[in-house]
């Protein structure tokens, strides 16, 4: 698609607009269906994206997008058309606001909640320069649940300064939104808006405009216009109302599930579905187990759970906070919760899980899905941190299963298990044996007499593993390997039971503070020799998977190389 120049947007017919939005919707979901990426969200706001560019002026001004999976029309207007068929490859365009990648992108996102604290932030360091443009936070109604939100609203008045809250309301997240603020929210659209919910928002200092057809721009460009003009005398919220995955059938009638899409088919199981499955029949015959996720119902495997068990599962929107406490809380009662989150955003939970579950030393199994590299969509969602966050924390046990088989093992093992737990897992893997295991004990694979040991962690080293002893073989070569299955506790009794001098370690981690620095401290000075690998201390960007993981640490040939030179040393 060519690049559209600004002076089109801002002189164009009102026609022309309407088919420049056909022209756009049509370009996302063609480069989406070849490259993957977030649809239905970014369908839905194609109108109100034309809308802001037409009456503000990018990039002085300055636009903000909540997580920032809806930004793909606001690439396509500022100079990034031509190359948006590389979206989410390596080495193109991203598929979330980044600053490096363009001037109209003010302030990196890729998680909720943050960017009206980031438009009161640039809007003070506006007002100290005194500097003249708006700021604009354009932000789900999903987003409206964190408590995020809800701290930069209260501090609104404190920082006395000005800016625009778009709220784009379309009753999502990933999953249907849920709570007491949505709630209110379908109030405000049902027609006549209650005083009360209108004075919610003047309590924080906001002028509130609403509710309007978030996809019509008749309806929509005078409302801006007119939340411009309300800007000089201080920030307002406009409510807008869209229809995520507008213009395809198929997508708005199935917004969570075209909310985010895969380039290619896969054949490959997924642990979400083994999550579903065990959970349910746990539960069955044990009426303590409850499920717990933030906005992440469908994603994370837990729809059968939550259509049995109704009364036992929450979803709690998009509080991964919120969500961790709670869990902390029904341990503390008895029950025996598990909580289903990616590892990118269990990072928001940190504080929790350090005081409420693992200080208090509660039952709580976090189910961390998309541990790892996940390849496309770059920094802010690349599992690469839990295994260094995670594994520090007293009371803490954590495990990394080598397949799907010893994942449904581990959740079957901590029904029983009676302290906090962390299992991390790929989205994607294989099928394998269900065997029973002992918590904190490693599994040898393969043994030889070399004086080399492999220890690997997880399903993407395991495989690595595997693939690097075959050609090893090959080459007369040979190691132990150990399927180091939990990073905490380690297996010291396996690991003071080997003799071997050279110890090498995978992980689908960084390596600060992950396994391979665990156990060199297990090793340090008594002459072993530890050469561990996994990714470097850095932003992974987005790409493919399997080759940012060659590419930031995890590559077959160097570990071979070092295989190599220890067997000459010998």
């Amino acid at each position: 698609m060519r690049n559209i120049l600004r002076a089109e947007v801002k002189n164009a017919t009102a026609t022309q607009l309407k088919k420049m939005c056909d022209e756009l919707r049509e370009e996302i979901f063609r480069t989406v269906s070849s490259c993957g990426g977030h649809l239905s969200s970014n369908l839905g706001t194609v109108e109100l994206t034309v809308a802001l560019h037409r009456v503000f002026d990018f990039p002085r001004d300055k636009v903000v997008f909540d997580v920032g999976h809806q930004c793909y029309t606001h690439k396509l207007l500022s100079g990034r058309a031509e190359l948006f068929h590389t979206l989410r490859k390596e080495g193109g365009i991203s598929g979330f606001p980044k600053r490096e990648e363009s001037a109209y992108d003010c302030y990196g996102t890729g998680h909720a909640g943050t960017a009206i604290s980031a438009a009161l932030g640039i809007a003070k360091a506006r007002d100290l320069k005194r500097e003249d443009f708006e700021v604009i936070a354009v932000v789900g109604d999903g987003s409206f649940n964190n408590g995020l939100i809800y701290e930069a609203l209260n501090s609104l008045n404190i920082l006395n300064t000005r800016v625009l809250i778009v709220l784009n309301d379309n009753g999502m997240s990933i999953s249907p939104t849920v709570g007491g603020m949505h709630g209110v929210l379908d109030e405000m659209k049902g027609g006549a808006i209650p005083s009360e919910d209108v004075k919610l928002f003047e309590r924080f200092g906001l002028k509130y405009l609403g509710v309007y057809n978030g996809n019509d721009l008749d309806e929509l460009l005078p409302a801006l216009c007119r939340a411009k003009e309300m800007l000089k005398e201080g920030s307002v919220l406009l409510h807008v109302v869209t229809k995520k995955g507008l213009g395809y059938a198929f997508s708005e009638n199935a917004p969570a599930e075209t909310h985010g899409i895969s380039p290619r088919i896969s054949r490959k199981a997924e642990y979400a579905q083994a999550l579903g499955e065990e959970l349910a029949h746990m539960a069955e015959e044990d009426g303590r187990i409850v499920a717990v996720t933030a906005a992440m119902t469908d994603s994370l495997g837990l729809r059968p759970f939550f259509e049995k068990f109704p009364a036992r599962a929450f979803d709690v929107g998009i509080c991964e906070e919120h969500a961790s406490v709670l869990a902390a809380a029904l341990a503390a009662e008895g029950m025996k919760p598990y909580y289903a989150v990616y590892s990118t955003f269990l990072q928001r939970s940190f504080d929790e899980i350090v005081h409420d579950v693992c200080g208090q030393n509660l039952p709580v199994t976090f189910c961390v899905d998309r541990a790892g590299i996940t390849g496309e969509d770059g920094e802010t969602h690349q599992g690469v941190f839990d295994l260094s966050f995670l594994s520090f924390i007293p009371n803490l046990t954590l495990a990394i299963p080598k397949d799907i088989g010893e994942f449904r093992a581990m959740l079957r093992a901590s029904r029983t298990f009676e302290g906090p737990l962390a299992i991390r897992y790929p989205r994607q893997g294989t099928e394998g044996e269900i065997k029973p295991i002992e918590m904190g004990k490693f599994e040898i694979l393969h043994s030889t007499l070399s004086d080399i040991v492999l220890f690997a962690a997880g399903e993407r080293c395991i495989r690595l593993a595997k693939d690097i002893l075959k050609e090893a073989q090959r080459e007369g070569l040979g190691f132990t390997l150990v399927n180091a299955r939990f990073a905490k506790p380690l297996d010291t009794e396996l690991l003071a039971s080997l003799k071997q001098k050279y110890i090498v370690t995978l992980e689908d981690n960084v390596l600060i503070g992950g396994l391979g620095d665990a156990i060199a401290r297990f090793y340090r000075n008594d002459g072993r020799v530890v050469a561990s690998f996994g990714y470097a201390d850095a932003f992974i960007p987005h790409g493919e998977a399997g080759s940012l993981s060659v590419k930031y640490g995890l590559d077959g040939e160097k570990i071979l190389c070092t295989l190599r030179s220890f067997h000459a040393r010998g």
